[in-house]
């Protein structure tokens, strides 16, 4: 199965969104490490995620050790990666890793995982763009690993 992985996330609609995206596309998300955001029923209900009984959403707390348990195909995304998200060997049981919206992922995974960071390049980031949003980027990127391991349906156009 294809998991979404958000690592510290901080802006409840972000994670909102990106849980949307995973029950529209049958990926799994696993939240790791402390959101900045209460996670109970009542306030994914007030959030408007009345949706969430629909996901098969996991909560890990040390992100340190799920990465360091994780035997997972794992990719990771970051504004720093040298590599496009499109050159990535996406398979069907893989690990799409994203970092908090202000702060991104923590130093030692850069450190420790250099080769398997991707980006989605952006035209004016040499003009001070800094980021794309956090559940667009993982829209973009989910999209292209569903289109690489051959789960998307084009609908026939007449």
């Amino acid at each position: 199965m294809i998991t979404i992985a958000l690592v510290n996330p901080e802006i409840p609609p972000n994670t909102g969104n990106i849980a949307r995206l995973c029950g529209a596309t049958g990926l799994s998300l696993h939240i790791i490490g402390k959101p900045n955001f209460d996670t109970s029923n009542k306030a994914l209900k007030r959030a408007g995620l009345d949706y969430w009984h629909l996901l098969d959403v996991h909560y890990f707390e040390d992100v340190e050790t799920y990465f360091n348990d994780s035997k997972k195909n794992t990719f990771f995304f970051s504004t720093k990666g040298k590599q496009s998200y499109i050159y990535s060997p996406f398979s069907k049981d893989c690990t799409l890793v994203f970092g908090s919206e202000t702060k991104g992922l923590p130093t030692w995974i850069h450190t420790k995982f250099s080769e398997n960071i991707y980006t989605i390049p952006m035209a004016n980031k040499e003009k001070g763009m800094r980021s794309i949003n956090l559940a667009v980027s993982c829209g973009i990127v989910a999209y292209e690993c569903l289109r690489q391991n051959g789960a998307l349906e084009a609908p026939v156009i007449q």
